[in-house]
């Protein structure tokens, strides 16, 4: 029970197949309500799929956990109806500073250029977000099941049968498609026999969240080797409701149990602090960290996102970050698989990518690892010179490494890409993220990440609005997989039948490097398939074939 907040509890339901003598089939079924398989079943309703959402639990994640949401995954939960909330309730940030011994070292800032609706970084306890994913859920259609624990899966060649435990006994259900959601000891992985590789970390740390009211501003602090907590790492992040999350470095031959006790976190808390405040344990916890990856994540029409297919340490906040960006690659290539209008070889574009991302992740947070937990005392002496040097010359503080903090994946050698065939300055490469710059929409101010995404959408540059042929934007507009086109202008126009946005400050033609002509292929989710410098219908549904492996 916490201080700070209620936990609910969600309402179980007898389900419908214990009486059918048939199991029923569905489109897609998530197991785990986590903030992975959540954001997944909120974009399937996007996109107009039903889907069955399976949990063995019926209540929100114990403890803040997840706690750091990165830009792009605030982003895509703007896109699937939960980021207002979690900004509103969250505490925002971009400033890191890190220390070493009683000095800083550098302070860095996520987002140094302005004109982003979304912060660099916004903390929220993870039982805020799943609270808000659950209402989101039910507002939207998903069909929610909890206290249904999957105890059995076996794929076939053109669904997956499941069985699945409730409080009035076990029933069998099928789907066309299974994502599994269920965690980093995902008993479903298990089941099917798959491995997950990697490396564990021979280190603990204790992870203390705290009550208190405290001056501090709101950033992330990292010290390395502090008087108070003498040859080890901490952590300070703030979060909401004046709770302040700690990260303590224990070293691995400690008794995780014993250092979980109050008596032994309140004086590490007191040390750290330095003076009598008055403060609360409002969660205690003990955590080994490891970097661990599946093979490939989609085995059959068995699908795998989050943890369950990838596992990384906490500095970085590289795990509920890049599990919602796995959602959110995942469910628009299903959407065009189960419509027909791509083939099942668009799902593995899914891992191809995703893998790439983990691998990304992967590295970064394994060397983040390496530098914070030194395990020689040559890496420890490598590591505590840069820090000196860090605190007075530039080049050394690129070295300095307390977790490289969440990036969107760039998937620049993704075989989905159209490559260059004219020249750009830009990193708005295939394969980037879209880059978001303030717009006038429907003579309003507004976003243009607000206004893209869920569909094949060509952004066209033009100097003058009314020189585009809209005779060849309703042709795309009407082939098979459609294609959307908005023109973005620095000046305000009136299209019939197109969606006309006016830049603001130049921003889209400086971020984009965009000319008057010049034309950009989103994907559904928000990251570039092909630019060019003109608008050409062939070349454009011939990106959009190569997008969907059709071509």
């Amino acid at each position: 029970m916490l201080k700070t907040y209620t936990y609910p509890k969600f309402e179980y339901r007898k389900p419908a197949e214990l009486s059918d003598a048939a199991p029923r089939r569905h489109p897609v079924v998530i197991v785990g309500a986590g903030p992975v398989g959540m954001t997944a079943a909120l974009d399937c309703r996007q996109h107009g799929i039903p889907v069955l959402v399976l949990d063995d639990d019926n209540t929100v994640s114990v403890g803040s956990r997840g706690l750091c949401y990165a830009k792009r995954a605030l982003e895509i939960l703007d896109r699937v109806g939960v980021g207002e909330p979690v900004v509103n309730k969250g505490v925002d940030w971009s400033v890191g500073r890190t220390f070493f011994g009683e000095g800083e070292v550098f302070s860095f800032d996520l987002l140094p250029e302005a004109d982003h609706k979304r912060p660099g970084m916004v903390n929220l306890q993870q039982y805020y977000l799943e609270q808000y994913q659950v209402e989101r859920c039910n507002e939207t259609g998903v069909e929610m099941r909890w206290k249904n624990k999957v105890i059995a899966v076996t794929p076939q060649a053109d669904h997956v049968s499941l069985q699945v435990q409730t409080p009035d006994g076990v029933y069998a259900l099928e789907t066309d498609w299974l994502i599994v959601c269920d965690g980093a000891r995902s008993p479903i992985r298990t089941m099917l026999g798959l491995d997950i590789d990697g490396k564990v970390f021979m280190d603990r740390f204790l992870i203390a969240d705290v009550i208190m009211k405290a001056a501090f501003p709101a950033e992330r602090w990292f010290w390395f080797d502090p008087p108070f907590h003498r040859n080890q790492s901490v952590l300070l992040h703030r979060e909401a409701d004046d709770v302040w999350r700690i990260d303590f470095q224990l070293g691995w031959n400690v008794d995780p149990e014993e250092e979980k006790k109050p008596e032994k976190v309140i004086p590490r808390i007191k040390a750290m602090l330095g003076d009598d405040r008055e403060f609360e344990l409002e969660w205690v916890s003990v955590y080994t960290f490891q970097c661990r990856r599946m093979g490939r994540f989609n085995h059959g029409r068995v699908l795998f996102a989050g943890d369950a297919a990838h596992q990384v340490s906490p500095f970085g906040a590289r795990g509920a970050n890049s599990g919602i960006q796995d959602a959110d690659n995942l469910v628009w290539k299903l959407k065009l698989v189960l419509d027909g209008l791509a083939p099942e070889a668009l799902l593995d574009s899914y891992s191809e990518e995703r893998v790439h991302a983990a691998d990304e992740n992967l590295m970064n947070s394994t060397r983040s690892t390496d530098f914070i937990t030194p395990k020689s005392n040559t890496s420890k002496a490598f590591r505590n010179a840069v820090l000196q040097l860090a605190q007075k010359h530039a080049f050394a503080r690129k070295l300095v490494n307390s977790g490289r903090l969440s990036v969107p994946a760039f998937y620049s050698a993704s075989s989905l890409n159209t490559p260059d065939a004219d020249a750009f300055d830009s990193h708005m490469v295939p394969g980037a993220p879209i880059e978001d710059a303030p717009v006038v929409a429907d003579g309003r101010g507004g976003w243009l990440i607000d206004q893209v995404g869920n569909r094949f959408q060509l952004l066209v540059y033009a100097d003058d609005a009314s020189t585009v042929d809209r005779t060849l934007l309703a042709g795309l507009r009407d082939a098979p997989i459609p294609v959307e086109t908005i023109v973005v202008s620095p000046k305000p126009a009136d299209l019939p039948g197109v969606r006309v946005l006016q830049e603001l400050k130049g921003l889209v033609a400086q971020r984009y490097d965009a000319r008057d002509g010049s034309a950009f292929l989103l994907r559904p989710d928000q990251h570039l398939a092909a630019r060019w410098r003109g608008v050409d219908a062939a070349r454009v549904r011939q990106a959009v074939a190569r997008a969907t492996c059709n071509a």
